[in-house]
């Protein structure tokens, strides 16, 4: 087994890179995270051995209800993802993925996982655009917005760059942001996996038992 030191919000820069609605940006600042990796590992999952704190965050619902993130999800598996509605590419893949995985749960396996999504276009996200998007690829995923400094500065504790929105060459909306999906464990709150954009449905499908249990994958 072999340990790498990296700046969390660059692990899957080279990928990012490729998108123009989403990517990841660079930033100096973002923690740095120690991971384990096994010689000629295929694993989707990247496993911290210094777990991401939960964020800090109180944002609004798709209901227009105040949501404490870390009070609602305590000792709850959960996997918490940064991105917005208008995304044409990424964003609706990752979501969907995961949906499709979490179908293969059992019932009470999938009222325990808690799966997260904040936007990173505030904007334009409100309560009932997040609701809308989110019915359409998993009514139970919590949709969060709320101010865009608040979600940047949470999103940073985690090693997530987000930008603000912006408009491209051609006149159109775009938020770019980093594309992993982090896993915070039922047993100590900590965010000990991060997933990039590249993991499939088979991947989260294979994890998600492990994730429920607090284990690694």
């Amino acid at each position: 087994m072999r340990k790498k030191t990296f700046a969390a919000a660059a692990l899957l820069a080279a990928a990012s890179l490729t998108l123009t609605a989403c990517g990841s940006g660079d930033d100096s600042s973002t923690p740095v995270s120690v991971v384990s990796e096994e010689a000629g590992s295929d694993k989707a999952a990247t496993v911290l051995d210094q777990p991401f704190e939960k964020p800090d965050l109180v944002l609004t619902d798709t209901s227009g209800k105040k949501y404490d993130l870390r009070e609602q999800t305590k000792g709850r598996p959960t996997l918490i993802y940064f991105g917005y509605t208008n995304c044409p590419d990424v964003c609706p893949l990752t979501m969907s993925n995961i949906a499709v995985a979490k179908k293969q749960l059992t019932k009470a396996q999938q009222d325990e996982l808690r799966i997260v999504f904040v936007t990173t276009d505030p904007d334009r996200d409100t309560p009932a655009a997040l609701g809308k998007w989110l019915k359409g690829i998993d009514p139970q995923v919590v949709g969060l917005t709320g101010d865009f400094a608040t979600i940047q500065a949470g999103a940073r504790t985690l090693g997530i760059t987000i930008e603000p929105p912006h408009k491209d060459k051609n006149g159109k909306i775009v938020s770019t942001h980093g594309t992993q999906v982090v896993a915070f464990s039922p047993k100590t709150d900590g965010g000990y996996l991060l997933y990039g954009e590249d993991a499939t449905v088979d991947d989260y499908t294979k994890d998600l038992p492990k994730i429920i249990k607090g284990e690694n994958p």
